[in-house]
């Protein structure tokens, strides 16, 4: 589990208890929960930023000096 994943976990569980605590409808309900979507949204566009790797750019990675990782300039 990722930093950001432990981070939403908690403010999760911060949000419930502001909100079980001063009701629903308080403000600083609303700001616990805006903070949980607001890591939410960025865990989910870190994600979406990293490409996944392909069998063939692992092997490169491991085996840089393969004839089929050979990039040539043109």
């Amino acid at each position: 589990m990722s930093n950001l994943e432990k981070e939403i976990e908690k403010q999760r569980e911060e949000a419930r208890e502001v909100c079980s605590s001063e009701g629903t409808e308080s403000q600083d309900c609303a700001v616990a929960w805006d903070t949980v979507e607001e890591l939410q949204a960025e865990y989910s566009h870190q994600r979406s930023e990293q490409p996944k790797k392909t069998s063939l750019d692992e092997y490169c990675e491991e085996n840089p000096e393969a004839a089929e990782c050979r990039v040539y300039d043109d």
